[in-house]
């Protein structure tokens, strides 16, 4: 007799969690659909999220504990490995102390409470501060800056009057957004694209920006001076609600429009049409992209640009502008630890606000820390050889660790090079919460990610695999939780929403308050109470208090007339691609026969200049490595750019071609936007 079923969950193929149907069959999902009344997705999945089966009964699955002997892998009991990384790990805190380990969570484990958390417990319960993630190369850094700003993190909503898609690609990165969008431009709202590339959608935009990469902060100070010149500004909002304005106003004189032509590729008089209809729309929202932005010289300045132009429009609190919705409390999973995370001395303040302080250790030190400093290294749910800048400078260091521990779903680039690689549970195989809708689209939501099946072969969660071998190091009692179950409730007690209501009375998820738009007392918590135009936590540090630009380093503009000579080209790194997330999803062949092979887009010109044709083979270089795949010659792409497509394994890897000590001064961020490079045919 068949036994059939039907479970209400998220998808975590990508950071979104979209609502999704999970129909099982005698214990075996057989079907993925979009959850109809998620208020997200709305019953919509991504191809990832259709194809998410794929992905979870794959034949490359790792369904065994693997150890490295000899240069081979052989399989192993989990008790085995868990005894020998605890006697290697209990070894090294003996010699070296505590902070000789290091710990990664990777993308899965940033919309992953449990993941990220209990990575995080575990590092602190060894005795090390030592934890690293892609959020320190993505998003935690305009997260940084706008709780810098406003003292919390307002989200842009997905229902705007003017979208701003400033490097932003729904269509292939924002699947939701992508048909909000499509909605209400139909109902009159308007479009900006601001891009390199004039993508699909630039097509139904009001304006489109071509913009020299990496210079994106000369247009937005450009965009203040005419704001501000013009008497554009909501004098009531930053009258009442700002500090520093009147520091602003000289501040911009020199960013002219007619200045930033020079730098950007943009006519000053495109920059003049975008003040004016950013400054005279209420409800408009400059939709960032995710790592465009950030991994650039200028990227804290570019953020705070950004909120300042917001704040000086009155575009704060308003529906279709940024809002601070509330944010979920949690229980907290984290212990406190002695120390600071490495890069604490470098960049201070993206590990402490006013007493705030952020777990992350900033991820472009560890290659020159190891093995003088970290010698062992835990990799949970993340593949940095591929997704870190630099990969050769990470896969040197490496090599150099005494042990490192991957725990993942397939073997990755990074597993191959580890001593012991461990089985992962997959969305489907574990409980969790899935909350990043109010962190990425100000959707005050949660959902309970339920477990739909049994584990894959010998595949262990998180919760499971940190617990047992915690008990191994003798920091068993700091794991308390029983189950897993037990873990996620009390996650969610303090949000008001608890697991058996999410369980058994709304299983399809639920809101846990209600959004408001009224701008109270206290709601900025920053030091003046007021939004910080003018940021003197920033002049404390030695930074620029006011938004400014800084040229990439190695740029047209700045970098030696020799290196421009050798890499005449701009390179960005970090294309999107709706079928894959990161390094992942290419082993499934369906995915694969859509987009099968990677493309670097270049400009017919360019491409006549160094004599490629659509097709080719080339290799691209710069002064760190090289990339081999195909060209895609398309008159859209801004001439003298070449744009490379991440994510890719073996000589595909864009961050063969980034720098990891090419750094953002005041966050630590790595440049992979804004580059130098040369292409060839291959």
């Amino acid at each position: 007799m068949q036994n059939t079923k039907e479970i209400l969950t998220d998808c975590t193929l990508c950071y979104h969690s979209c609502g999704c149907r999970v129909s099982l069959e005698n214990g075996k999902a057989v079907k993925v659909r979009g959850l109809e009344s998620h208020p997200l997705n709305k019953g919509r999945l991504c191809p990832k999220g259709g194809s998410a089966l794929d992905v979870i009964y794959s034949p490359e699955r790792l369904k065994h504990p693997l150890k490295r002997v000899n240069g081979d892998f052989e399989e192993i009991s989990w008790e085995q490995a868990l005894d020998e990384i605890a006697e290697k790990m209990i070894s090294l805190k003996q010699k070296f102390g505590p902070r000789v380990l290091g710990v990664f969570s990777g993308s899965i484990g940033v919309e992953n409470l449990e993941m990220a958390g209990l990575v995080q417990r575990f590092k602190a319960a060894f005795g090390s501060p030592n934890f690293f993630s892609v959020e320190s190369i993505c998003y935690r850094m305009r997260i940084r800056v706008r709780q810098l700003t406003f003292g919390r993190y307002p989200v842009e909503e997905m229902d705007s009057n003017l979208y701003i898609l400033w490097g932003h690609n729904p269509d292939q990165s924002d699947f939701p957004l992508k048909f909000t969008l499509k909605k209400n431009l139909k109902k009159g709202a308007k479009l900006v694209v601001i891009d390199p590339k004039r993508i699909p959608v630039a097509e139904k935009a009001d304006m489109y920006l071509r913009i020299r990469p990496g210079t994106d902060g000369a247009l937005a100070l450009a965009m203040m001076n005419v704001i501000v010149n013009e008497d554009l500004y909501d004098h009531d909002f930053v009258e009442k609600y700002t500090f520093g304005f009147d520091k602003l106003v000289p501040h911009v004189q020199q960013y002219t429009p007619q200045w930033a032509e020079e730098l950007t590729w943009v006519p000053a008089e495109d920059i003049r049409k975008l003040a004016r209809l950013f400054a005279g729309t209420k409800g408009a929202s400059i939709f960032q992209g995710t790592c465009t932005l950030d991994q650039t010289a200028n990227g804290t300045q570019n953020s705070r640009a950004f909120a300042v132009l917001q704040a000086i429009t009155g575009n704060i609190n308003v529906p279709g502008g940024w809002v601070t919705a509330p944010f979920s409390r949690f229980g907290n999973v984290g212990l406190s630890v002695e120390g600071e995370p490495m890069g604490s001395e470098e960049f201070p303040l993206f590990i402490e606000m006013w007493g705030r302080k952020s777990p992350h250790g900033v991820v472009t030190v560890i290659p020159e820390n190891i093995p003088e400093k970290l010698k062992a290294f835990l990799v949970v749910g993340g593949n940095p050889l591929i997704s870190m800048p630099d990969s050769n400078a990470f896969r040197q260091a490496f090599r150099k660790l005494d042990l490192l521990v991957v725990h993942d779903l397939f073997m990755t680039e990074t597993a191959r090079e580890a001593h012991y690689v461990l089985p992962a549970c997959s969305h489907l195989e574990k409980w969790g919460v899935a909350y990043t809708y109010n962190v990425c689209h100000s959707i005050p939501f949660l959902m309970l990610r339920k477990k739909c099946i049994e584990p894959i072969g010998e595949s262990w969660s998180e919760w499971k695999f940190l617990t047992e071998l915690a008990k191994r190091l003798g920091m068993g009692d700091q794991f308390p939780w029983k189950t897993e179950e037990e873990l996620v409730a009390f996650e969610l007690a303090p949000s008001g929403l608890s697991f058996d209501y999410l369980l058994n009375e709304k299983p399809e998820g639920d809101f846990y308050a209600q959004k408001r738009y009224e701008i109270t007392e206290g709601l900025f918590r920053v030091p003046t109470g007021k939004i910080e135009i003018y940021s003197e936590t920033l002049a404390k540090a030695g930074f620029d208090p006011l938004p400014t630009y800084l040229e990439p380093e190695r740029s047209p503009k700045r970098a030696k007339k020799s290196f421009l000579e050798k890499y005449p080209l701009i390179l960005s790194t970090g294309s999107r691609n709706l079928y894959y997330t990161h390094s992942q999803h290419r082993n499934v062949s369906k995915l694969r026969k859509v987009f099968p092979e990677p493309l670097a887009e270049i400009g017919p010109e360019t491409a006549a200049r160094f004599n490629i044709s659509d097709g080719d083979m080339v290799v691209i270089e710069t002064n760190r490595g090289q990339v081999k795949m195909k060209a895609r010659v398309d008159e859209r792409v801004a001439e003298g750019v070449v744009l490379v497509p991440h994510g890719w394994g073996e000589e595909a890897n864009a961050n063969l071609l980034t720098d990891v000590e090419c750094r953002e001064p005041i966050m630590g961020y790595p440049d992979m936007k804004s580059l130098q490079c040369s292409i060839r045919k291959a």
